[in-house]
């Protein structure tokens, strides 16, 4: 088990953020997707749902031996965390539904914006000479083709960014955070990863050695005894913790996981 300091003091030399549903709201192309393809109604319980397909994304991927990145495996796995999750919330999808949803969800994932405070936040990080970059999972093409519908490409380098399905190891494993430190030339504590999904972002960065901030917008519960450094539930939470400014509204008080 991984228990970080309390007293460690957050100054990372180098900030990495996850992608889905950390730097914008993976939730609206789902919700679009379910309403467009199966015909849901606004009372559905989008959001429960939503968290029990990534959690069943996640559980194949790691299932498959890490994120498939194309072919048959890559079909099922997102067919069936479609079908798993909805079944549990009684839409009984077959395999054509779940195709088509999954199709009219990739379709919405390339109209999507950054959370209200990202960009900013990232300027102010390089302004102040810390390293910005990207870790994520997935195809390298679909991947970047999200990257640069958030306007990304122009703002992250092409070398900080690593995407799973490119370089060969798919998070958890601790070993994606290696090469990306290694790449740096950084030891992992002067690193810091921000992410949403407990078993990718959370475990994996803490394995990694990395400062880890749990991006808990969601406000779900922990999924192990894990320990993340910090958890935000904002923009402007994470601005507090990174630039040392005041939030508004700080979640927990200190924002560390007791």
């Amino acid at each position: 088990m991984n228990k970080p300091s309390s007293q460690a003091a957050l100054s990372p030399q180098a900030v990495f953020f996850d992608v889905d549903d950390t730097l914008y709201d993976h939730l609206v192309p789902f919700g679009q997707a379910l309403q467009n393809v199966l015909h849901t109604p606004e009372q559905f319980p989008y959001e429960a749902a939503y968290h029990r397909m990534r959690y069943y994304s996640d559980y194949l991927s790691a299932q498959a031996g890490g994120t498939p990145t194309q072919g048959t495996v890559l079909l099922e796995m997102r067919r069936n965390r479609f079908k798993f999750s909805l079944e549990e919330f009684g839409l009984h999808v077959t395999d054509t539904q779940a195709d088509k949803v999954q199709e009219e969800y990739l379709q919405h994932q390339f109209t999507i914006q950054l959370f209200d405070g990202a960009k900013e936040l990232i300027g102010q990080l390089q302004n102040d000479g810390i390293t910005v970059g990207l870790i994520t999972n997935g195809p390298p093409q679909h991947q970047m083709k999200k990257i640069a519908a958030l306007g990304l490409k122009e703002t992250i380098p092409a070398e900080l960014i690593f995407i799973s399905g490119a370089v060969g190891i798919t998070k958890p494993d601790r070993g994606l955070f290696d090469h990306v430190a290694g790449k740096l030339g950084l030891p992992a504590e002067a690193c810091c990863y921000i992410g949403d999904s407990w078993r990718n972002d959370v475990i994996g960065a803490l394995n990694g050695g990395w400062n880890v901030i749990w991006f808990n917008h969601r406000k779900v519960a922990p999924e192990s005894e894990h320990r993340p450094h910090y958890e935000a539930a904002s923009y402007d939470e994470l601005t507090a913790l990174l630039l040392k400014r005041e939030a508004t509204n700080l979640h927990n008080g200190g924002n560390f996981l007791p």
